[in-house]
């Protein structure tokens, strides 16, 4: 990636020598070698991540289909005006999707109640050079020339190029502001509950913990309205722990590309369709892979955030959490016909005071999840999780002062 984005440093660089569009012209051809084709169609782009191992932007499955089914199709539009934060835009195609699908709902309908709905789009990339990939690359939809226009105009403002040449047209009913800075400061000069959706999609949670904190989700709950939708690509537990714990009810985004399906957050429960698995719901709750990612100030480095999250599950691990080895919690109040297995999970529940997995302990601890269960049953995630986490500290509580199993 240093190559490609040296190799466009040069050539804007001539541009702004020169005030030849030879230059810009000839870049868009040369970095078609530096990016993956998507199954749609739709170019992608290659990063080093976690351990020197590479990150796909996007899946391979099609990078802007999912721009669609992952951020978009989730999000409920209506016939008010719109505000959305699209948080690393990178190329800017879940932007371009949103101008695409709001174009088709409102711009093109004959119903004249409508009220010319508007559309404002602020959005946040902290790369100039990623943001010049999206003004080069070839356009996998319409909408996305009025990205490249937005892009172009940030990025002859921050004296990187100097020829005016998209002339794509922005619709008068669509407002895009574009942010070329560290989200974590650009949060802060936010207002309060002003978005209807925000699109939080940057690199994965190794790669980039920093957005994906519990203190950054505060700062996202505090953004959003009341009846506002987080979408993220990620069904990582830590991600859905934090977003619990600052306050959003979670839930499970459609599946695409992957096994499993990114996650929805929202202060208003009637916006979540879908709850977790069932599994994921306990290994968030009662085991130490729920630890959250923890940023207080909003100025720590990826290796501190990450180091002190496992800090933090090595603290936490067989004292206070169950241990996430093997996946232990999901086994609970079930029968293990392999044996290995068995001892293994049995291990490391007894270190927590629980004898069996048919213990009233082990039955207690996923009580909230036992739909025969009128008195303890809870309907949603959020609840479920916290009721769980509750229940396990109560058992930790009972142990310390040496209760007898009850």
């Amino acid at each position: 990636m240093d190559i490609l984005f040296n190799l466009i440093k040069d050539y804007f660089l001539k541009e702004l020598e020169t005030k030849d569009s030879k230059y810009r012209q000839n870049l868009s051809t040369l970095i078609l070698d530096y990016l993956d084709k998507t199954e749609d169609g739709s170019f992608t782009l290659n990063v080093k991540g976690f351990n020197n191992t590479y990150q796909r932007m996007h899946t391979f499955k099609g990078a802007i289909t999912e721009s669609f089914e992952k951020f978009v199709n989730p999000f409920d539009m209506d016939n008010t005006d719109l505000n959305v934060l699209d948080i690393c835009s990178g190329l800017g195609y879940n932007s371009a999707a949103l101008i695409e699908e709001f174009s088709n709902k409102f711009n093109n309908s004959n119903n004249n109640d409508l009220n010319n709905p508007k559309l404002h789009i602020d959005m946040v990339e902290i790369s100039p050079w990623i943001l010049s990939v999206g003004l080069l690359i070839p356009s996998p939809i319409k909408s996305h020339e009025i990205i490249k226009k937005v892009i172009e105009d940030k990025l002859i403002e921050n004296g990187v190029l100097s020829l005016n040449l998209e002339k794509g047209p922005i619709p008068e009913n669509i407002y895009l502001k574009l942010f070329c800075e560290d989200v974590r400061v650009a949060i802060k000069k936010l207002p309060s509950n002003r978005y209807d959706g925000i699109f939080l999609d940057p690199f994965s949670p190794d790669l980039c913990p920093e957005l994906f904190t519990v203190d950054f989700f505060i700062q996202l709950k505090r953004i959003i309205k009341d009846n506002g939708v987080l979408m993220t690509y990620t069904s990582s537990a830590p991600v859905r722990s934090g977003l619990i714990e600052a306050g959003f009810y979670v839930g499970e985004g459609p599946i695409f590309g992957k096994k499993t399906g990114g996650t929805i957050g929202s202060l208003s429960l009637s916006k979540i369709k879908n709850n977790l698995p069932e599994n994921d719901e306990r290994l968030i709750a009662l085991s130490d892979l729920g630890i959250p990612l923890r940023d207080l100030n909003l100025d720590l480095s990826s290796d501190i955030i990450l180091n002190n999250r496992k800090e933090e599950r090595m603290s936490a691990r067989s004292n206070y959490k169950i241990s996430s080895a093997v996946k232990t919690p999901i086994f609970l109040g079930k029968d293990i016909g392999d044996e290995k297995l068995k001892r293994r999970v049995l291990k490391n529940l007894n270190q927590m005071n629980i004898l069996s997995l048919s213990s009233k302990k082990a039955i207690f601890l996923v009580s909230p999840q036992n739909s025969d269960d009128n008195l303890n049953f809870i309907s949603n995630s959020k609840d479920r999780i916290k009721k769980m986490a509750e229940n396990l500290q109560e058992l930790i509580n009972i142990s310390s002062k040496s209760v007898q199993e009850f």
